[in-house]
């Protein structure tokens, strides 16, 4: 039989995993090796993929994989319930006292760091163990938390409180240091090249057999660590405890736990963290082998394997600038980047060979899942010694009821229409409508109070004119919707912060695999609706170049905030109060269904092949933190409100400055007769056949391109803050076909930065502006010829 025949509630042990490539060995990283004993737990709505249970936590695949694990000893599941017998927390030693410790005493150290020296950390660990929330507490940084796997896709560095000296960076959640994906590569790049004076290696306390496999590679680094055991308080909530002090005998590392989302052993990590970099004491251990003298030893013959390997490489790791231990142990993995850095002549490539078919041969298992097997035979003998498994949690619980109804076969596809729906309802039809029209009237009345000061004071008219009809018409109307977009990213974050966005994805799968993509890229979808910028970056947790691409390209058509003043505007002046909201939510609907077109287009000519796997963990539900929503909110509060005092204010007082100077800089008795319009006039065909030949129009959609709330403030600008005329320029119809065009053309300079950055080159970013553009006006255009059709035009 193989994994993906197993029905919901089986147990069954894994006898080979087949397959070949990154993706098995990321599996086999992921703790499903030869022996291991794993359950199905339930498989997603369309019956892929499925989600299966191991080594304490719950793992997705798809049937396609699950179909390459062959499996026997299939019997209903009699996995043992947990204890529920509480344990008292076991205190462990301070700072300085584990040089005492017998394991410490042949510990390798350099010569001490002067005290005010710089140092420098790497902040590591496991997707969704809570790292960005500890480098939140290290530094007093306020970076976005989210429950999804894929939070932070790039490092970032911050100062250690009251340690001015020391630097920490934040690198992205991975599993291990195999060069699977792309924030894979970008920690062991890191750790690599830029060689920090210590490492924090942060694990999920309650699922630590998984999150140790990191560990074990990062030790063998052979950089002074500390391991920072997060989550302790819902260990110790459910009954369970970990014997801190055996466990660092046993790893020969500073352990300490914690708990970063209360700030509980903060203190106490930053100072362990200082001391091992500074005194440079390196890992009591990195030999995770068991050693045998019997040449028969499966174990054994693991442990001359790597020995034999470090002995033949010792001078090329030495020339490489690689720990030898490392470059062994991947060298036995058959890590192609470690063996192109280490340079072997063909002699010692075919020692490497020999030793590796030995190893094959007495283990009975590949090169690959040997290592694993040895691995994870270590972390079983660890966890048995030093940790007391708690009662299933609170937070499982709860989980496994909610997933019942958010992921149920005839449930899930309903339930997340029906959240969005009141996403989208509350935010525009409800909630953000209202707080808009009030902060409209502050505005205005605002504005009003300006307006007859400067008439009082008898300013210069042309002044007067600057001041109000340009920058507080042009501000001031972008200002408006603030409360909108803030209750937007308010939904966002919650759905972030449960951890339903990763459900969603499991979900949607099936679905998205239709177009050509993996559920995977649909977080960064939905984050898209929120802002370009940090969607494109989230790409990054794609492991498959082919599907971060194709996502990159995809994103924009998922409408982002920025664009919400312009749905604004439009409908308010055009639609109705009831339906305003119905018309907001077809355009959103709109992109999403164009989008769906071009990943068709793209998948079957420029992308062709399958979508990347689906392998994640899901995190079980959590409670959104009020601080990590309020921070969220007020970041993208705080951003659009510098864009519309920057990029808007200037765009605003340029315009103004156009639409009120002729060629001579003499006020334009008319304004077309200003600089405006006769730059206007030049781009002004191009939409005509749109419908809106005007030239205030076309000049408002250049201005788009520096930011897409610009459109507003020009529109406001050029029409005298009267935004009631907008139907001396457009009729309902023209309206709504400006609506699909803006909906689908080119984001902002700064969206367009981004995929720059992540496709590498100017020449990609300059394809997304022509193309987005084209596709724009093509489907405006076809709009536009349909309602001529059906005299609507």
């Amino acid at each position: 039989m193989t994994l993906g025949d197993l029905h919901i509630g089986q147990d069954a042990i894994i006898r080979v995993v087949g397959g070949e490539g990154e993706l098995r060995h990321h599996l086999l990283d992921m703790g499903l090796t030869p022996g291991t004993e794993v359950t199905l737990r339930k498989t997603a709505p369309m019956g892929d993929p499925i989600e299966v249970e191991l080594r304490g936590y719950e793992l997705t695949l798809r049937l396609a994989d699950a179909q390459k694990i062959e499996i026997d000893s299939v019997h209903a599941t009699d996995r043992a319930a947990p204890s529920e017998e509480r344990h008292k927390v076991v205190a462990h030693p301070g700072v300085g006292e584990l040089d005492k410790a017998a394991s410490y005493h042949e510990r390798k150290a350099g010569a001490p760091i002067a005290a005010g020296a710089p140092l420098t950390f790497a902040l590591a660990g496991n997707q969704n163990c809570g790292k960005t929330t500890l480098f939140n507490q290290l530094t007093g940084s306020n970076q976005h938390v989210g429950n999804f796997p894929g939070v932070t896709v790039d490092r970032k560095d911050g100062v250690i409180r009251n340690h001015k000296e020391a630097t920490v960076t934040d690198l992205p959640g991975i599993y291990s240091l195999s060069p699977y994906s792309n924030e894979e590569i970008v920690t062991r790049d890191f750790i690599l090249s830029e060689h920090p004076s210590g490492i924090i290696n942060i694990v999920d306390a309650s699922n630590i057999e998984r999150n140790l496999y990191l560990t074990m590679q990062l030790m063998e680094l052979d950089t002074p660590m500390v391991l920072a055991l997060n989550m302790m308080d819902e260990v110790r909530a459910n009954g369970g405890t970990i014997m801190v002090n055996q466990l660092e005998e046993m790893l020969g590392i500073p352990v300490v736990p914690i708990s970063a989302a209360k700030n509980e052993g903060i203190d106490e990590l930053i100072e362990h963290a200082i001391h091992v970099a500074r005194y440079r004491e390196l890992p009591g251990r990195i030999d995770f082998c068991t050693a045998g003298s019997d040449p028969a030893d499966p174990r054994g013959a693991v442990h001359r394997c790597i020995h034999s390997v470090a002995h033949l490489i010792e001078d090329h790791a030495a020339a490489a600038g690689l720990p030898l231990r490392f470059a062994a142990t991947k060298l036995v993995e058959g890590d192609t980047l470690i063996e192109k850095a280490l340079q072997l002549n063909p002699n010692e490539t075919d020692i490497l060979g020999h030793a590796i078919a030995e190893m094959e041969t007495v283990t009975g298992l590949d090169r690959e899942a040997a290592l694993a097997d040895m691995r994870f035979t270590f972390i079983e003998k660890l966890c048995s010694a030093t940790v007391v498994k708690p009662g299933e949690s609170l937070e499982h619980k709860r989980s496994v009821a909610i997933d019942q109804i958010l992921t149920g076969k005839y449930t899930a596809l309903p339930c997340f229409a029906g959240i969005m729906a009141l996403v989208f309802w509350l935010t525009f039809g409800v909630v953000g409508s209202t707080l808009s029209d009030w902060m409209t009237l502050g505005i205005d009345w605002f504005t009003g109070v300006v307006d007859r000061a400067l008439t009082a004071y008898q300013i210069n008219p042309v002044v007067h004119s600057l001041v109000i009809d340009g920058i507080f018409a042009g501000v001031g109307s972008v200002l408006s919707f603030l409360p909108t977009i803030v209750i937007l990213f308010f939904f966002l974050s919650i759905l972030e912060d449960t951890g339903y966005m990763a459900r969603v994805a499991f979900v949607m799968d099936k679905l998205l695999r239709r177009i050509g993509l993996s559920g995977r890229s649909f977080v960064p979808m939905l984050v898209g609706f929120g802002c370009s910028v940090p969607a494109i970056m989230a790409t990054r947790t794609l492991s498959s170049e082919r599907d971060r691409r194709m996502t990159i390209l995809l994103t924009p058509f998922m409408s982002c905030s920025a664009k919400l003043p312009i749905y604004a505007l439009f409908t308010a002046a055009f639609f109705p109060r009831v339906w305003r909201a119905p018309v907001m939510i077809f355009l959103y609907l709109f992109g999403i269904l164009c989008g769906i077109l071009y990943s068709l287009i793209l998948k079957q000519t420029c992308f062709r092949g399958e979508p990347v796997p689906f392998v994640m963990e899901l995190p079980n539900y959590r409670l959104p933190s009020p601080k990590s929503v309020g921070q969220l909110i007020w970041e993208k509060a705080r951003d659009f409100i510098q864009r519309a005092f920057t990029i808007i204010f200037v765009a605003t007082v340029v315009i103004w400055f156009l639409q009120t100077f002729d060629t001579r800089l003499n006020v334009a008795a008319t304004p077309d007769s200003s600089l405006l319009a006769l730059v206007g006039s030049l781009i002004t065909p191009i939409f005509k056949p749109l419908g809106f030949g005007d030239w205030r129009i076309s000049t408002a959609l250049i201005t788009g391109f520096t930011a897409k709330e610009s459109v507003v403030s020009t529109l406001t600008v050029l029409l005298g803050g009267d935004t009631g005329a907008l139907n001396m320029l457009f009729t309902p119809f023209t309206a709504l076909v400006f609506l699909i065009f803006t909906l689908l053309y080119t984001p902002c300079v700064a969206a367009i930065a981004a995929v720059k950055r992540e496709l590498g080159g100017g020449r990609a970013a300059l394809g997304v502006v022509l193309m987005q553009c084209g596709i724009a006006w093509v489907v405006a255009f076809a709009v536009h010829c349909v309602g001529v059709l059906l005299g609507l035009a």
